[in-house]
């Protein structure tokens, strides 16, 4: 007789994914490319891929935002879409006119094989009129998440444009995928330091544009390719980010060597020398960051970020009573939460879970080397979605999450505040003008998380108080 406990057991180490605290890594390649001068982003898939991906750059950054697709149908997924791109690239070259159109794949265009290299070549054969450039990214969501993405589009337009030349003067500053208000922060300060700086993508104001009296269909802004072909004779590159895309990829390590981003290659291709480190959040990173372009500029630094950091200091000795000995869960992209849990580490709040969709291999190392206060006691966690996360937090009980919107569900259940930071920020107003680097960055930053605390716990007080 069949019985229900004679059913065999699933794998251990059977997986499934619900609701995972990644994004596609074509989304990441799009976002990339936005930040190149008179780039139109062409996902080679089918519409729905581009039509997810323009939903959440639009909700995050609430700017309208084209994303080219080449529409696969059922005809193209057997026979192969070479006539929906040449259809495609057609269509946004006698719509848009742009300099570049940046080819992103999806899971469906590599897995059935198509040559993309060929399709533009057997385009370009056709119409020879056209001198509109073609970069290329490798961006299956399968063999990675939207960083991967972000990163193999940067290095696609390094590639394609970069060209050796004698040392100059110039920085080129690689900063990962930051905020808008993040880019221009930076480009404030290489300003202030006298450092010309190429900044590798640039979409704070492609993606975060002035009222416009009509519209334009490729936004103003992004980084020329005059600008990238000078990059090859950079003074240095700072590239922030240790994991970076550098982790494992179907079961293998990638190497250093095989220039995984744009940064990468100009050291290896072209002998510019790189700076490689976190990103600066929090007092310790910043100024390891600060002292870099004060070594590469030969300038002291400004007073205005001796009195910015001298303000953040006084500011974490008057909130540290609130601050001490609070758990904390951190989740998002894995160079960003090495970030933040140092800042977050630097503060007195103990590091719960530290937890990503990545799996690089890389982020408990890399969690240990920048958060010396928690190294022996934080969780880490690669590959995990958000039920996972919702079950360690119910067991385990953290006081605040900090993260982008997708966490907000865990902490309406489990009653605690969310500090929303990072990509994608859904329900409110300015995500993409987050502040995260820098001292002024991380004072905001600071200031957040403060009050998310002190507002939680008068909000459940009994007795209502005024002050703190």
């Amino acid at each position: 007789m069949f019985e229900l406990n004679s059913v065999p057991k699933a794998k251990e180490n059977y997986k499934a994914t619900q609701n995972a605290c990644k994004l596609c890594s074509p989304l990441g390649a799009s976002v990339a490319f936005k930040g190149f001068k008179g780039c139109v982003p062409l996902i080679h898939g089918s519409q729905g891929c581009a039509t997810y991906i323009r939903r959440y750059l639009i909700s995050h950054y609430k700017e309208p935002i084209d994303i080219a697709s080449s529409n696969f149908t059922e005809d193209a997924t057997i026979f192969g879409g070479d006539e929906n791109f040449k259809l495609a690239v057609l269509n946004i070259i006698n719509q848009y006119k742009p300099e570049i159109i940046g080819i992103a794949s999806t899971c469906l265009s590599e897995t059935i094989g198509d040559d993309v290299s060929l399709f533009v070549h057997s385009f370009l054969e056709k119409h020879p009129e056209i001198d509109t450039d073609f970069v290329m990214a490798s961006t299956p969501s399968y063999q990675g998440t939207h960083i991967d993405g972000f990163h193999e589009a940067v290095s696609g337009v390094v590639k394609s444009y970069a060209k050796k030349g004698l040392p100059q003067e110039h920085v080129n500053l690689f900063p990962g995928f930051v905020s808008t208000e993040d880019l221009r922060l930076l480009k404030e300060i290489m300003a202030d330091f006298s450092l010309e700086d190429i900044m590798m993508p640039d979409y704070s104001e492609s993606l975060d544009n002035p009222v416009w009296d009509t519209y334009h269909r490729i936004p103003e802004g992004g980084t020329s390719k005059e600008d990238v072909v000078k990059s090859g004779s950079a003074k240095a590159s700072i590239e922030f980010g240790t994991i970076l895309n550098r982790g494992k990829l179907s079961g293998r390590v990638k190497s250093n060597k095989l220039s995984r981003t744009g940064a990468q290659f100009l050291k290896n291709e072209m002998d510019v020398p790189l700076v490689n480190m976190p990103m600066p959040i929090g007092i310790i990173q910043t100024d390891a960051f600060f002292e870099e372009l004060k070594n590469l500029s030969g300038n002291e630094i400004p007073e205005k970020y001796t009195k910015q950091r001298g303000r953040l200091v006084d500011a974490y000795v008057d909130a540290h009573k609130y601050t001490f000995g609070k758990k904390a869960v951190v989740y998002g992209e894995e160079d960003f939460v090495v970030a933040m849990a140092a800042f977050l580490d630097e503060i007195g709040i103990e590091l719960a879970l530290v937890a990503t969709g990545g799996e690089s291999g890389m982020l408990k190392e890399e969690i240990k080397k920048y958060c010396p206060e928690n190294k022996d006691k934080v969780v880490v966690r690669e590959g995990y979605d958000f039920e996972s996360i919702r079950e360690w937090s119910l067991e385990n009980k953290p006081d605040i999450l900090i993260g982008h919107s997708k966490g907000y569900y865990i902490a309406r259940e489990l009653n605690i505040p969310i500090v929303r930071v990072g990509f994608p920020v859904h329900d409110r107003v300015g995500g993409q003008r987050i502040k995260h680097l820098g001292y002024s960055g991380t004072q905001e930053l600071f200031d957040k998380v403060v009050n998310a605390l002190i507002e939680h716990k008068q909000s459940n007080s009994p007795v209502g108080y005024k002050y703190m």
